[in-house]
């Protein structure tokens, strides 16, 4: 691949990323306000919606690798997934009644849930045969979702109907489709089995702590998107407002994922993990205390580091941790926990506690359970640190 076909790429893949995240962007941060305002539904029927997304994505993902494994076309199925994501999406309003609002977004999740990894399969085989940063390529995703939570806070505002976020949500993954013209075809091969590598795994003591702690530190930070809505709204903020805000927060994200790597060098990754960790812990306590909206709005720009920081730390570690022959299922394993089981959790709990108790009470537990998985981070640190002192041979 020359140069110039080489940069050509690039750019596609990045355009790729700022309109898949565009979509994702569009309907996530206000799902929860549909489907409590448009379709009437409790808190706690709402969290079963939406953590049916985070729980399909931990049994399709793996059902999406080993097919694109088998037939050597991810690109293809790339295609596959964001088609029928969109067709489902556009039919999604249309539902009214709690089962069908359930097995329709069940039947959303099923496609949307292998954008990511085919793409991530993708791209990072890309980055790593033609010297690029993958960084560079996903932060472009963090500001399509900004830009896309930012326009459908102003629509839904203006014109008064939530459903633009299913129409946005479509319209982002044809635009997506275009750039997939230009992806590479096949990413790497595969050349571990998921079960033999999961045997490996389940014997490397610290990566398994890691992703305990991984499940209590991410997952309420995924929650958060489909709830932070509703909580702006408790706290005397708009839908124009919603959107202000995840554009400051997830705008934010994007010039730390740059720097990221740099400042992983400089003060270590698993430093970082814990300073992530840390402000999402306390940012979670603060709402806990229901400061004023303006104060909220304030607070989101810490989402550069409780996010954009995270997610490069955490895939380093991963990849260190793992032995090398098993580092592909290692990342996918990361990702079923915090994820898929991590999300799924916290965003079904998360909707209880709002029915029962309130939204401030969901983000003090969300502070209390990061609190843990920081611990746990200090246990893992310390391991790699005793394990680094041993003697060899």
């Amino acid at each position: 691949m020359t140069k110039p076909s080489i940069e050509k790429t690039y750019r596609f893949i990045q355009l790729f990323y700022f309109f898949a995240f565009f979509s994702f962007g569009s309907l996530f941060p206000l799902l929860s306000v549909f489907l409590e305002e448009e379709k009437g539904l409790n808190h706690t029927q709402i969290g079963l919606v939406i953590a049916a997304l985070p729980l399909v994505t931990i049994f399709v993902q793996p059902v999406w690798g080993m097919i694109s494994d088998y037939t050597r076309r991810p690109k293809r199925l790339l295609m596959i997934a964001s088609i029928m994501a969109a067709i489902l999406g556009l039919l999604y309003p249309f539902m009214q009644l709690f089962p069908f609002l359930l097995i329709g977004i069940i039947s959303i999740a099923v496609f949307q849930s292998g954008i990511v990894p085919l793409s991530d399969s993708l791209s990072l085989n890309f980055v790593h045969s033609n010297g690029k940063e993958y960084g560079n390529i996903r932060l472009w995703g963090a500001i399509g979702f900004a830009v896309s939570v930012f326009i459908l806070g102003r629509v839904t505002d203006l014109t008064g109907s939530l459903n633009w976020i299913f129409y946005f949500f479509s319209f982002g993954l044809i635009l997506a489709l275009i750039a997939l013209f230009q992806f590479p075809r096949r990413s790497e091969e595969v050349s571990v089995s998921f079960r033999a590598g999961l045997k490996v795994l389940l014997k490397q003591k610290p990566f398994m702590l890691f992703l305990v702690s991984n499940f209590f530190i991410f997952g309420p930070v995924l929650a958060n998107n489909y709830y932070f809505g509703t909580f702006i709204l408790s706290v005397g903020g708009t839908l124009s407002g919603v959107g202000i805000a995840f554009l400051l927060a997830a705008g934010s994200e994007a010039p730390f994922m740059k720097y990221a790597q740099k400042v992983i060098d400089s003060v270590g990754v698993l430093n970082v993990i814990l300073l992530s960790a840390l402000v999402s812990c306390s940012r979670w306590f603060l709402y806990f205390f229901e400061p004023s909206s303006e104060l909220v709005y304030a607070t989101t720009i810490v989402q550069g580091i409780s996010v954009g920081l995270y997610i490069p730390a955490a895939l380093i570690l991963v990849r260190e941790l793992a032995p090398p022959e098993v580092r592909a299922t290692a990342v996918g394993l990361y990702s079923a926990v915090g994820n898929g089981l991590g999300n799924a959790f916290f965003t079904f709990t998360g909707g209880v506690m709002i029915d029962i108790w309130s939204t401030a009470g969901m983000y003090g537990f969300f502070s209390g359970m990061t609190l843990l998985g920081i611990l746990l981070v200090t246990v893992v640190k310390k391991w790699i640190t005793n394990l680094m002192k041993e003697p060899i041979g």
